[in-house]
């Protein structure tokens, strides 16, 4: 069964996916320099880094797909679809805040990979 995405189930063009935006909301969590968000705030980047996962992840399965079977650049996109496909099944394993912060870098380092494997598919040209 071939997957559709929103866009085309509805028959409306897709919106290309905003590469600077999904760069810079993961590195509000994972810059060096970065400062720990407050409850509400880390509740709000972990929906938005969610919500990019979800949207990147069919537009790079969708790029993939005019690539051979044995293409290096295919595998390793869809190696990063199948670990973001993972860690968007995954919870805060106690429910802390500690854990909380931890599970949203992980969310923003699939958001960050999923954006670069966007970009070198040609998704942003």
């Amino acid at each position: 069964m071939a997957r559709r995405t929103a866009a085309e189930a509805t028959g409306s063009k897709p919106v290309p996916i905003d590469v600077q935006t999904m760069r810079e909301t993961a590195t509000r969590l994972l810059s060096e320099d970065a400062e720990l968000p407050s409850t509400e705030e880390l509740e709000t980047l972990t929906l938005l880094l969610r919500g990019m996962v979800m949207l990147a992840i069919p537009e790079i399965e969708k790029a993939t797909g005019r690539l051979p079977e044995d293409d290096v650049p295919r595998a390793c996109a869809l190696a990063c679809v199948g670990e973001a496909r993972m860690r968007l099944r995954l919870e805060p394993s106690n429910g802390s805040f500690p854990a909380g912060v931890a599970h949203a870098q992980r969310l923003a380092r699939s958001v960050r990979a999923l954006a670069d494997h966007y970009v070198n598919l040609g998704g942003e040209q």
